[in-house]
């Protein structure tokens, strides 16, 4: 037996809005899109987003003691999410994301680790993490 890939999700509050930045920022194409789910793909990358839309907890708040939430797709969970993501020619990728504006702030550079790695972090529209790394 071997696990052979794996398909990060994040939670977006509005699925179009989400599919169009990736597709303009992040160079990705969507070949699925519902109103609650997309995938989306770049080269052999697929990452998955659905609509965190329940907003019934912000009525209910005060009472979550007596019902705990439990949907799933509060929309609380947008921008909690985070992927790792490998690459290959991380130094080009990094300029054109830097292009595009994805990068996690101002001072984002390609930094080398200590666990072998050259990586830069950016953010999704709704603020989810995307870590790009290439292995040393």
């Amino acid at each position: 037996m071997k696990l052979k890939s794996s398909i990060p999700t994040l939670p977006v509050y509005d699925v179009k809005k989400a599919v169009d930045f990736y597709k303009s920022k992040f160079g990705f194409s969507c070949p699925h899109e519902e109103k609650t789910f997309a995938r989306l793909v770049r080269d052999e990358v697929e990452i998955h987003l659905w609509a965190a839309c329940n907003d019934q907890w912000k009525l209910r708040s005060v009472f979550l003691f007596l019902k705990p939430i439990t949907t799933g797709a509060e929309s609380f969970l947008v921008g909690t999410a985070s992927c790792r993501i490998e690459v290959e020619t991380i130094d080009a990728l990094y300029e054109e994301y830097k292009k595009s504006g994805v990068l996690y702030d101002s001072n984002t550079v390609v930094e080398k680790t200590t666990w072998g790695t050259r990586e830069f972090a950016a953010l999704d529209l709704h603020r989810n993490l995307l870590t790009f790394y290439e292995r040393v």
